[in-house]
């Protein structure tokens, strides 16, 4: 049996799968944790990540390996390949005046047509541009930048302080997309002097089946970790993801390149040779969460009270925007409750609302990508959230294309897994990703007319 390897290097852990490149079948697992905060020592990471390879097994018997990781954070390297300062990542807001910088200097038109997105907070440029005027010593410093998963492919293959090879640092294109420096013609390097102050090294971009070596190990490209994801999923062209995390992520993949100038679709490019356009939501699973604790329920009762109200809640509506939102971009926003009657003042229907508001705000977001002329065949709903029947059957009455429920799995390490092979065997995996539900498909559009008029209120 040939094994491969995929990394998931998440904001809170590192985890790894280990499967088999037959079948795709996981062989094993580990995992390691990562320390919480909006900045982070990467040698946390390196730690985690060497932990998490030997909870699994060690990789001996592993002939290829990829890492997927979270997008944009700021990895920056003085000419010894020293790490400066502890990275940002990508929820560290303190940038956001640094992207608004940027953005009234070169404008949003222009990006979107040079990078296919508008930089916000979370993208790495507005990071060093921040580096730039928060810490200039530092900036003065910076030799190379880099992104989580590409620093940790380079120190997997043995660089580092050590052997400090800036020029062996390599990153695949669906994280280069994330920089707001990169677009279709490669990286931009006046947007990449205009954010830092001066030019530096940046990772090789490497073809979707690229490789690069550790020893007899065949190392992949890597992937941010939605592009991974999708991977993992094996989500082609017509395939939307819905990701019900803390936060809530809609993607789709195309073949051609979207571009936003509002900058509320970032026109991201995938792990497969595609596009990713997406929108994320800051008020994912966790509107659950609040609910649920309101109500003194576990989500699984959530969801059996919210079946007991009809849908459309009877016109009680959720808008929950609890702690701001960036899809529409109102940080100072909070939820709101509407449409309240005796009748329906019930656990029911407080519940139902509930999981409507939290679907119906991705589902904007879904007719945001689709009003840039993606198309929508099918719904992938992932994330510990679609687990609940509840969500996934009144998924199926908010969105109006067919809605499937993957078996839950670690998609962004099996993404990982399925570009090692790729990388290993010069072909793309054909591994079945198994289904645990399919709802029928009962869309009711007063739902969401009912949610866009009330957000459309709340967001006066």
């Amino acid at each position: 049996m040939t094994l491969v390897a995929g990394v998931d290097s998440s904001t809170q852990s590192c985890k790894v799968v280990v499967v088999d490149l037959a079948t795709g079948a996981v062989v094993r697992t580990g995992r390691a944790s990562h320390p919480a905060g909006t900045e982070v020592d990467p040698e946390a990471w390196w730690v985690a990540l060497q932990t998490a390879i030997a909870d699994a097994g060690g990789r001996d018997d592993v002939a290829a390996v990829s890492i997927g990781g979270q997008q944009h954070g700021m990895v920056a390297l003085d000419a010894q390949g020293r790490v400066i300062r502890p990275a940002l990542l990508w929820n560290d807001t303190r940038s956001a005046d640094a992207a608004a910088a940027l953005v009234d200097e070169v404008g949003a038109a222009e990006y979107a047509r040079r990078t296919g997105v508008v930089p916000v907070a979370s993208f790495t440029a507005t990071k060093l541009r921040w580096l730039r005027d928060a810490e200039p010593a530092h900036a003065a410093r910076v030799a190379a930048v880099a992104l989580p998963h590409d620093w940790l492919t380079w120190r997997l293959r043995g660089f580092g302080p050590d052997a400090p090879a800036l020029d062996e640092l390599v990153t695949d294109r669906s994280d280069a997309s994330g920089t707001g420096y990169w677009g279709a013609d490669g990286y931009d390097r006046e947007l990449l002097t205009r954010a830092l102050g001066h030019d530096a090294v940046l990772p090789r971009v490497l073809d979707p089946a690229g490789s690069v070596r550790a020893g007899r190990l065949v190392v992949g490209a890597g992937a941010g970790d939605n592009a991974a994801a999708a991977l993992g999923l094996d989500a082609r062209a017509g395939d939307v993801v819905v990701s019900l995390g803390t936060s809530g992520t809609v993607f789709a993949v195309t073949d051609a390149p979207v571009a936003d100038s509002s900058g509320t679709v970032a026109g991201f490019a995938d792990a497969a040779g595609g596009f990713l356009p997406l929108i994320a939501t800051l008020n994912g699973a966790r509107v659950l969460d609040a609910v649920a604790g309101l109500l003194d329920v576990t989500h699984d009762e959530l969801g059996t009270l919210a079946l007991q109200a009809p849908p459309g809640a009877g016109g009680v509506v959720l808008v929950p925007w609890f702690e701001g939102e960036r899809t529409p971009n109102l940080p100072d926003a909070r939820a709101s409750l509407s449409g309240l009657s005796l009748a329906t003042t019930t656990r029911p229907h407080l519940a139902r609302a509930a999981i409507e508001g939290m679907l119906c705000s991705l589902a904007l977001g879904l007719e945001a990508i689709r009003a840039l002329g993606v198309e929508a065949r099918r719904i992938r709903l992932i994330g510990g959230a679609a687990q609940n029947p509840a969500v996934a059957q009144i998924a199926a009455q908010v969105f109006d294309v067919p809605v499937t429920v993957p078996t839950p799995g670690e998609y962004v390490a099996l993404g990982a897994a399925r570009q090692a092979a790729w990388a290993l065997t010069g072909e793309r995996p054909d591994w079945a990703v198994p289904v645990a539900a399919s709802p029928a498909v009962d869309t009711r559009p007063e739902i969401l007319a009912a949610y866009r008029a009330a957000a459309a209120a709340a967001a006066r």
